[in-house]
């Protein structure tokens, strides 16, 4: 097995990582703060909403969470268990 390949395998695996976890965090924080400052707006303007607003609000909190949770999952997965290096044997 050449080591300069399973040496590149890793490296890719690792800014592979990095991105995935760190755009997912990105997207869940813009996401979840958008949809805080619309739910502030929404309450201000119609304050006889909110019961209803603030339980769609944390399901779609929740939602976001959940998708950032998956690709951290995913991440971890190649971290660990790399299934580029089982394909060669290493």
């Amino acid at each position: 097995m050449d080591m300069n390949l399973v040496a590149a395998i890793q490296g890719s695996t690792a800014l592979a990582i990095g991105i995935i976890i760190g755009l997912g965090a990105l997207g869940a924080c813009v996401g979840i703060g958008i949809m805080g400052s619309k739910f502030l707006e929404s309450a201000a303007r119609q304050p006889e909403l909110v019961p209803m607003l603030s339980g769609r609000m944390f399901l779609l909190a929740g939602l976001i969470d959940a998708a950032f949770i998956i690709g951290l999952a995913i991440a971890l997965f190649f971290a660990f268990a790399n299934p580029l290096l089982a394909a060669l044997g290493g």
